[in-house]
């Protein structure tokens, strides 16, 4: 099956049965974590099951303008040496040669980041580039340059960095270095600012600095955050997700080791296909995680499914399911394949957590209720709630993306049990995330058609 990554194919899929095993994908949320943490750390890090997301592929871009070097190897794991831009020397880091050539050649990088289409990468790799004195444009595509960045116009001043938007969009251009300072800070938009500028001030604090946040969402994000810090050796006190206190340290210098996990993102959309069509076992995912979305298993429960988890695998097949009402608030990337999961339930389920999807690669409130009325679903927008009407006759339909990775997914996964076939167009983006998603499907036995259209 070629998926690669054409944004304008068409992909048809017949109703199907699904059985099988597959592997969960790597996760991006840990990859792009860890690409992070290795650019910022003194000596060499090796990473094992990298993703290859398009997102994954922004953030390896990124660390490489910032002067990281990103070696493949043969056994399918990335050497990355962190950046001497970021050493520290004499608790200040150098950042020489940023945007020209320094003596030797070896500091200069790029004037400028793209973070693609990557929320996180701009979000989390400003304030680190903000580290440096050197002055840098970051920039992004589709989606990412209408998205809000007011936060850095807001945040950057008060920690000695000046910045020049676009009216609060991208592109940005920004001028260090960082200084740790204790701030009170928003956490309601998104808890990737809170990761950059916590990574950012543990690589230069130089005395115990605090963090204060007010309406702290997805804190299961800012626990992986925590657990990426602390596994390359920083130390930040987590007061109850209100204060986050980083401990200044001396840090080793010696290789750093890391295994990204399964992606519980892309997973839930494969146990959701199990749930509706089918007897699947998903494999590599870690059942004590800390990624938001490993909350798929309390919808799943929730609805009633044939399901069995162990530390090795997860067993999920179809029988009759019952409508749930779950809170998405910390998990709001879960709202795709959870309406997928609803539209088959008998009755109305109940999301919480809408006012998280107005910032997305698409409205997804909007985007779930317009593309799956064409199926014949009813959804119902009330305040913060999502209103699904499950159970009746879900019909094949002419779909669309809207450039949105995850509803590609969930249209997908929803077409797997309709009344004759589906197609979605614009489905090529699902690359930002999870490129090898119809490929798994196939594996699967689902009967999918791709045309690559120009």
């Amino acid at each position: 099956l070629d998926v690669s990554v054409n944004k304008n194919m068409r992909v048809t899929i017949q109703p199907s049965h699904v059985s099988g095993e597959i592997c969960a994908a790597a996760s991006k949320s840990a990859m792009q974590r860890a690409c992070a943490a290795a650019l910022l750390h003194n000596g060499q890090t090796i990473i094992y099951n990298p993703g290859n997301s398009n997102d994954d592929k922004a953030a390896l871009s990124i660390i490489k303008n910032l002067n990281a070097e990103v070696e493949n190897s043969a056994d399918g794991s990335i050497k990355i040496t962190g950046s001497k831009l970021f050493q520290i020397t004499n608790s200040h880091p150098t950042g020489e040669g940023w945007g020209g050539a320094s003596s030797s050649g070896e500091d200069s990088v790029s004037a400028s980041i793209n973070c693609g289409e990557s929320g996180l990468s701009i979000r989390m790799f400003a304030p680190i580039a903000a580290i440096s004195s050197n002055e840098i444009s970051i920039t992004g595509s589709g989606s990412l340059l209408t998205r809000p960045m007011n936060f850095f116009d807001e945040i950057f001043p008060q920690v000695g960095v000046t910045i020049q938007s676009n009216n609060g969009k991208l592109p940005l251009k920004i001028k260090g270095p960082l200084h740790p300072a204790n701030i009170t800070i928003d956490g309601s938009l998104s808890s990737q600012f809170l990761t950059g500028l916590l990574m950012a001030f543990a690589k230069v604090a130089t005395e115990p600095v605090t963090i204060t946040v007010s309406n702290l969402k997805s804190k299961p994000y800012i626990d992986l955050t925590l657990q990426m810090m602390k596994h390359f050796g920083y130390k930040v006190i987590n007061e109850n997700y209100e204060r986050f206190v980083i401990q200044p340290v001396t840090l080793n210098p010696q290789p750093i080791t890391y295994t990204v996990e399964g992606d519980w993102s892309g997973a839930a959309f494969l146990l959701v296909a199990g749930a509706v069509a089918g007897n699947i076992t998903v494999k590599g995912l870690d059942v004590s995680s800390t990624q938001a979305d490993k909350a798929i298993l309390q919808a799943l429960m929730m609805a009633k499914v044939n399901i069995s988890i162990t530390a090795q695998e997860i067993n999920i097949s179809s029988k009759p399911m019952e409508a749930f009402h779950f809170n998405a608030t910390d998990c709001p990337d879960l709202f795709p394949p959870l309406v997928a999961l609803a539209a088959y339930c008998a009755g109305t389920s109940v999301i919480e957590g809408v006012s998280r999807l107005a910032h997305k690669e698409s409205d997804r409130a909007l985007t779930l209720q317009q593309e799956f009325a064409k199926m014949g679903v009813q959804i119902k927008l009330q305040d913060d709630l999502m209103l699904i009407e499950g159970g009746g006759k879900i019909n094949g339909a002419k779909l669309h993306s809207h450039h949105d990775h995850r509803i590609a997914m969930a249209c997908a996964v929803a077409a797997l049990k309709a009344d004759g076939e589906s197609t979605i167009d614009e489905a090529g983006a699902i690359n930002k995330s999870y490129p090898a998603f119809y490929d798994h499907l196939q594996q699967l036995g689902v009967l999918i058609k791709i045309n690559n259209a120009t």
